[in-house]
């Protein structure tokens, strides 16, 4: 029998629908993309050709946003006067060890919660996220004492721990769900051929290996962009690059050559992460969606 041609109309509607979708898109690309493109163009800009505009109605005017010559003096001044490698250093560490403590801890709790049935389980589970539906600022003075009388304001350790207080939650909430999707019988295997409960869950950590990366990332990006808890928890010691470049924002004087560079030093690193893991990022993220 000889095959048919389907010929299928498009609908006013779904035309319309299409040449909606495709124009927000365009919109939101150049929302979300034109900032960051000023941002990158400005930081090898000097002060008076960053603020260089065309003349009122000059449209062909634009391409005086192009028309300059490159510096890098205010890469060279963030790291060379106003210590911004140490800062760098700072929030790779905090991002870093609180997403590595928060992947230790949540996976193993993860996986008990998961794997083991026992009275007020689902109580405990409702408050261990509850404890990650708290606003930062309602928790910050109590936080802010504790970690006062610790000695821990000021120190890399305690902006880690800052961290993790929060991420974790995040943590045992997200990681159950992978745990959950993992079939039971390949532990049982494990278990009947000797091995222990955390050898079997050594066993089924590659499985769920895409939802941990996942989450790693999710917890970096927190870190690194956080502002409060570094600017309270970590001022002095422990300073990260979103505390450091808002004190460039002074009083008498506004430092926006720097205050770019550094926008464009704290950005890179995680839109580089992202880009090299985006495939195994929307795998993690969606592995525990579905229950087989």
């Amino acid at each position: 029998m000889a095959s048919r041609d389907v010929i299928q109309y498009e609908t006013p509607l779904s035309k319309a629908f299409r040449w909606f979708s495709a124009v927000f898109l365009a919109f939101y690309v150049v929302w979300t993309v034109l900032p960051l493109f000023v941002m990158f163009m400005s930081s090898f800009k000097d002060l008076l050709e960053a603020f260089k505009l065309p003349a009122v109605g000059d449209w062909a005017g634009v391409t005086v946003f192009f028309d300059f010559t490159p510096t890098t003096k205010h890469y060279y001044e963030l790291f060379a006067h106003l210590g911004f490698s140490t800062y760098l250093f700072n929030s790779l560490v905090a991002a870093g060890g609180s997403a590595l403590v928060s992947v230790v801890l949540g996976s193993m709790c993860a996986y008990s919660l998961s794997r083991i049935d026992f009275k007020g389980k689902g109580d405990l589970f409702f408050w261990i996220i509850s404890t990650r539906m708290a606003p930062v600022v309602a928790v910050m003075v109590p936080l802010y004492w504790i970690f006062r009388q610790l000695d821990l304001v000021g120190t890399l350790p305690g902006l880690i721990l800052a961290y993790t207080t929060f991420n974790l939650p995040f943590a045992i909430w997200i990681l159950k769900g992978f745990f959950d999707n993992v079939p039971y019988a390949i532990e049982e295997a494990q278990m009947v051929d000797g091995a222990t409960r955390f050898q079997a869950l050594r066993a089924i950590l590659p499985l769920v290996a895409p939802g941990i990366g996942a989450f790693i990332v999710l917890c970096i990006l927190f870190a690194w962009n956080d502002y409060l808890f570094a600017a309270i928890i970590g001022s002095g010691g422990a300073k990260t690059l979103p505390a450091a470049t808002r004190e460039l924002v002074q009083p008498q004087n506004i430092q926006w050559g720097q205050i770019m560079a550094a926008g464009v030093v704290t950005t890179l690193p995680m839109m580089f992460l992202g880009l090299v893991i985006r495939k195994y990022l929307v795998t993690g993220l969606t592995m525990g969606a579905v229950k087989e």
